[in-house]
Parts: C-alpha cells; sequence; structure tokens
C-alpha cells in the first residue's frame, strides 16, 4: 500500500509507486477531501473521484482505495495488505515490521509546488524541479530572516 493525496500528480509520486511495485501489487490509499482539508488545510482542487480515476491510469497501480490520512495496521489489515510503502517522512502508526521506507525524491513535494506557484502565481515552462526547489528555499530562508528582524524589534 501507498498512501497519497494526490493534490498535484509530480515525478516522485509516480517513483514510489514505481518501487511499491516491485514488492508486488500496489493499493493506493486515497486520503478523502475532508481528511485533504482537515490535515493540509486546503480543499483539493479536483474531487476524490477524479483524483482516483489519475491514479488508477498509472500503470504501476493495481487499486484504490479510500483510506484515513494517517494509515495504520488495521488500515492494511482491512485492504489485506502486507506492507505501507512510503518515503523518508512517514509519519504513519503502523508498526516498523510493515513499514517499507525510501528516500524521497530530492527537490519535489506537492506542498513546495503549490507554496511556490502561490507565492509565484504561476510555474511557467521550461520550470524544473531543481529551479523550483532553489525559489522555494529562497522564499523560506527570506522568511526566516524577516520573521527573526521583526522579533528583534519588538523585543
Amino acid at each position: 500500500m501507498v498512501d497519497m493525496s494526490v493534490t498535484l500528480l509530480h515525478h516522485g509520486h509516480i517513483r514510489i509507486l514505481k518501487k511499491a511495485a516491485e514488492y508486488g501489487e500496489v493499493v493506493v490509499a486515497l486520503s478523502s477531501d475532508d481528511e485533504i482539508e482537515k490535515n493540509k488545510g486546503h480543499i483539493p482542487l479536483l474531487t476524490w473521484e477524479f483524483r482516483k480515476e489519475i491514479v488508477e491510469s498509472i500503470r504501476y497501480v493495481s487499486e484504490v482505495v479510500a483510506a484515513p490520512y494517517n494509515i495504520t495496521n488495521a488500515v492494511l489489515d482491512k485492504h489485506n495488505v502486507r506492507f505501507l510503502v512510503h518515503g523518508d517522512d512517514n509519519f504513519n502508526m503502523v508498526s516498523k515490521d510493515r513499514l517499507i521506507r525510501f528516500p524521497r525524491t530530492s527537490g519535489i513535494s506537492s506542498t513546495m509546488l503549490l507554496e511556490y506557484n502561490r507565492r509565484v502565481k504561476i510555474i511557467t515552462p521550461p520550470a524544473d524541479s531543481d529551479f523550483i526547489a532553489d525559489e522555494f528555499d529562497k522564499i523560506q530562508s527570506a522568511e526566516v530572516l524577516n520573521s527573526s528582524a521583526a522579533q528583534r524589534t519588538v523585543n
């Protein structure tokens, strides 16, 4: 099982699905719209049904099921799944013997892309993920500096 929200699909998602397929059939645990809003703080642009259709079209995926945002052993058991495959940023509550972790694809995340797009307003081709990651890091660094300066002024 691979847990996903797929509010934005990128090559990091495809790579983890491909790795998961090396272990057998891949079941994607797709978060509901409500769970995404509750846990990520935004409403997905596409409904669960549309996101499911997209994920089902990926050749590495055997099945897509509705699942909570946080995966537990009980969720794995419910779907007769042996392992959860996740990036090394795993927060799910599955036992270590049922978790397969891989390093995240560097320079890419849905959160990073969405935040970059929110600030820049549009991603225009040919924006590659390394460029976007660098710009995202610059924005975050500037915010930290501005926040620190504001705190010193207040104190």
